[in-house]
């Protein structure tokens, strides 16, 4: 063997020892280190440097898991463009306050979607849940004049009982959710018609429903909220950073966490600082602060980021969305799980439906109904969750809603009409979905 074969096999060696091993490597050597009789943490993953932190985020990038960067490119994009085309109207903090609450309601909607895509299923009726859930609201304060919270209350709960329906339909009796939730998508428009009226509207006018889309945050507040957001955002990364130390597990680089942080904080904050200025077209009349919608999406997205993230119940939607049978064997009730995620999934679209009465004041028969179904799936698969199941995050919906909402917003402001918004949303879907696609056959080819 010549001497440059001699000194390359030391040289790999030496190489292999010093890169960062993966997630599945170390288990196995903790395996190996357990069945050895020695300690568990005898040889703890060595810490990357930033260099590999970042070679390793671009090979899983290459590897087909590329998350929501699409998503957030896209987004970076349009607000770049659309500010560039109408610099004294797009990047204004007005429009910038109702392009937030026209995302609203399609967030909240996507966020629920997200748990029944993560199945590989489909919810063909959660906007027209949405759109009855609001009327039986409406009606219920209207007639008897009860609190605020006993309206919304009575439309969480239809919204609850139609995923319950759904949810016993699909998996206990076994249907298609296509079939089923088409189904409802029909006869629920037809409840919500029968208790409007046809032609006919339900006003909302209670106070606190209304300020959900209409009104905004003390601005001293919406500072103490950002601020504990970014915050909390870093306590969680940077605790999970050193657990994963301590216990000798591969991570990322601790400049890499630092700076995801940063950037994260830096967004919290100059929204903040936007929504902060007085953005009203009078100046005796003071307009300022973050959108009362905004704090709630915030509240949904670390309470259902924890819940799929940090919970039993989360792995087991994973599992189930992953692969149903292999869930099934390990002891996974695969039916109670299919049932669970449409009675999330109505009910927020209830939630939805309410943000969206409050939005416009009222609700009509048609409440739900047109293309806000399309726009809740769209917002889900455009940031980032597969149609395949298994894949997704709930922060894939706020990212979406944002790119869904930044279109419609956009090129309403360049005047452009209506079809043409349809055409580039459809096409921005139709690009999510390739990537879906591709980046799912990159995996599979990857792990093979």
């Amino acid at each position: 063997m010549s001497t440059t074969g001699q000194e390359s096999e030391p040289a790999a060696a030496k190489a292999a020892d010093t890169a960062p091993l993966t997630e599945q490597e170390r288990i196995v050597q903790l395996a190996r280190a357990t069945a050895g009789g020695g300690s568990t943490l005898a040889q703890p993953a060595p810490e990357p440097t930033f260099r590999e932190g970042v070679s390793a985020y671009v090979a899983r990038l290459r590897g087909g898991d590329i998350g929501s960067l699409p998503a957030i490119a896209g987004l970076v994009v349009l607000f770049v463009l659309f500010s560039a085309l109408r610099p004294d109207t797009f990047p204004t903090p007005g429009n910038i306050a109702n392009l937030l609450v026209q995302a609203s309601s399609i967030i909240v909607l996507a966020m629920g979607l997200t748990f029944v895509l993560l199945l590989g299923d489909i919810d063909l009726s959660a906007g027209v849940a949405g759109g009855a859930s609001a009327a039986v609201m409406a009606l219920v304060l209207r007639e008897t004049g009860v609190n605020w919270i006993v309206g919304l209350l009575a439309a969480l709960v239809t919204g609850l009982v139609l995923g319950t329906l759904i949810g016993l339909l699909v998996a206990r009796v076994g249907i298609p959710s296509f079939v089923v939730t088409l189904a409802f998508f029909l006869g629920v428009q037809g409840i919500t018609l029968r208790l409007i009226g046809e032609g006919g509207t339900i006003a909302v006018r209670d106070d606190v429903i209304v300020a959900i889309a209409n009104s905004n945050v003390p601005v001293w507040l919406g500072w103490v909220l950002a601020l504990a957001a970014a915050a909390g955002y870093a306590a969680v990364s940077l605790l999970r950073w050193t657990g994963q130390r301590r216990r000798g597990l591969s991570r990322d680089n601790l400049g890499v966490v630092v700076l995801r942080v940063v950037v994260v904080a830096a967004v919290l904050l100059l929204v903040t600082a936007v929504l902060s200025q007085n953005r009203a077209r009078v100046a005796s009349i003071h307009l300022a602060g973050i959108p009362y919608s905004v704090p709630l999406i915030a509240v949904l997205l670390v309470v259902l980021t924890l819940v799929l993230g940090r919970t039993r119940y989360g792995r087991h939607v994973y599992a189930v969305g992953g692969n149903p049978e292999a869930a099934r064997r390990a002891g996974i009730s695969v039916r109670g799980i299919r049932m669970s995620v449409f009675m999330i999934g109505s009910t927020l679209a209830a939630l939805a439906g309410v943000i969206d009465a409050s939005r416009l004041n009222s609700v009509a028969p048609g409440s739900g109904g047109a293309n806000t179904l399309l726009l809740g799936v769209g917002a889900a698969v455009i940031g980032g969750t597969s149609l395949f199941g298994g894949k997704g995050r709930v922060s894939n919906a706020v990212i979406g809603g944002l790119v869904i909402a930044a279109i419609a917003n956009g090129l309403g402001l360049l005047g452009q009409a209506q079809y043409v918004n349809y055409l580039v949303t459809g096409v921005v879907l139709l690009l999510a979905a390739t990537v879906d696609a591709v980046s799912r056959r990159r995996r599979a080819s990857s792990a093979v």
